[in-house]
């Protein structure tokens, strides 16, 4: 099976830039996602505050859940 997406360009060249950076789109979150469970699980000792580890833990809860939204998958 073969998919074909066509553009009139230079008319649709931001419909045409969204087609093809989707990938690098889902890198940036995937990237985003493994450095805020870095941030909670490596946290050293003389950072840590409650608040700082809760701001983290929510930070990466809405991205999880905005992702999860728009019916989205960072796991491959």
């Amino acid at each position: 099976m073969k998919a074909t997406l066509e553009f009139n360009l230079p008319e649709e060249q931001s419909e045409f830039n969204f087609a093809n950076k989707g990938a690098d789109w889902w890198h940036v979150c995937w990237q985003m996602d493994q450095w805020l469970r870095g941030q909670i699980k490596y946290m050293p000792d003389e950072e840590y505050s409650e608040d700082k580890y809760d701001t983290y833990v929510k930070c990466r809860e809405k991205l999880l859940q905005l992702i999860t939204e728009n019916n989205l998958n960072i796991d491959q």
